[in-house]
């Protein structure tokens, strides 16, 4: 995303279009802002959080009420806490060219915390990994080099990673339309798969690690992120097969004590029965469409943040702690 001071407008990378077209739209009002982050024209946590606050600005600047575009933009996607977290940053600020201020300011953090992430988790990789991940935690989806994929990013640059699975990610397909578009990027050795095909990867010995991201992670470490992330977590705890989370620590809700009372977005039965406007299923075929799913802390190995890697049990009820090393994480070479 880009702000562009000259025309008070937010650029938005259209990640609906992606891998087939690369188009930006313009972003000029709270409303558009907010239907951008509904439409996930912009997805990601912290790439939804910082929309989120570039939108209060403009808000700011057409001289808006806030509070209406706080409430707005706060319920276009109600799992991810990034979100919330950027909008109560802004919280107090009334003259425009401060809340744009601290919505850059959001932007840069967002920048450094993703390097931090990249970095803390690269040097817990085995030589030779083999990594699976899911949806897309890449720049694409957050302000810098990612979350998730940050790490396999950094991995790789330092000679650790040997290959990436890339689930598919339905029923939006993020990994097949996104994580694959950055890896081929970044010229990283992948393949897709189909999100079925993970456990039976893992049965066969070509997994060395899963590493996801999380849209909302609880106080007891129980973590929300896109849908199929569970199975995964479940399909590695049976294979003993590490399971890292990967995300800033503004993702951590210590207001929730664990996942159960996580708000899971809901969305249009038609992205199941539907894809690109073809059908896939017969007219009317009822359809469950959660966004996410939760991951209890039980199941997660590590949760890398950009202070470091945390491993359980997790009490996060209060400032994060200090990552408690590397000992902890049974990794396999």
């Amino acid at each position: 995303m880009e702000w562009q001071a000259d025309g008070r407008c937010l650029r938005l990378l259209d990640q609906r279009l992606l891998p087939a077209e690369e188009r930006w739209i313009e972003v000029r009002s709270r409303a558009h802002a907010a239907e951008a982050i509904r439409s996930m024209a912009v997805r990601g946590a912290p790439a939804i959080g910082m929309a989120a606050a570039y939108g209060m600005a403009l808000a700011a600047f057409s001289g808006e009420d806030l509070g209406e575009a706080d409430a707005e933009l706060r319920g276009a996607r109600p799992t991810a806490v990034n979100l919330a977290a950027a909008l109560d940053r802004l919280r107090g600020l009334t003259a425009p060219e401060d809340i744009l201020a601290e919505a850059q300011t959001i932007e840069a953090d967002e920048r450094a915390m993703n390097l931090a992430i990249a970095e803390a988790g690269a040097t817990l990789l085995p030589a030779g990994a083999h990594v699976l991940t899911i949806c897309n935690t890449g720049a694409i989806a957050t302000a810098g080099v990612g979350t998730a994929l940050g790490i396999i990013r950094a991995g790789w640059s330092k000679g650790l990673i040997r290959h990436v699975w890339a689930c598919e990610t339905r029923p939006r397909l993020q990994g097949a339309r996104l994580t694959a578009w950055e890896l081929m990027q970044e010229e990283i050795p992948f393949s897709l798969i189909a999100d079925s095909a993970a456990a039976f990867l893992m049965a066969q010995g070509r997994v060395s690690v899963v590493i996801a991201g999380a849209d909302r992670i609880a106080a007891n470490g129980d973590s929300a992120n896109k849908i199929g992330t569970y199975m995964l977590a479940v399909a590695a705890h049976r294979h003993g097969i590490p399971f890292w989370i990967a995300a800033p620590r503004s993702t951590i809700d210590p207001a929730s004590p664990t996942g159960e009372g996580f708000v899971i977005e809901e969305r249009a039965p038609e992205e199941i029965t539907q894809f690109e406007g073809c059908l896939l299923a017969p007219p009317g075929a009822p359809a469950y469409n959660p966004a996410f799913d939760v991951t209890p802390g039980s199941l997660i190995s590590a949760i890398i943040t950009e202070s470091g890697a945390h491993t359980g049990p997790y009490e996060f009820g209060g400032i994060a702690p200090s990552g408690q090393g590397k000992s902890a994480l049974g990794i396999p070479g």
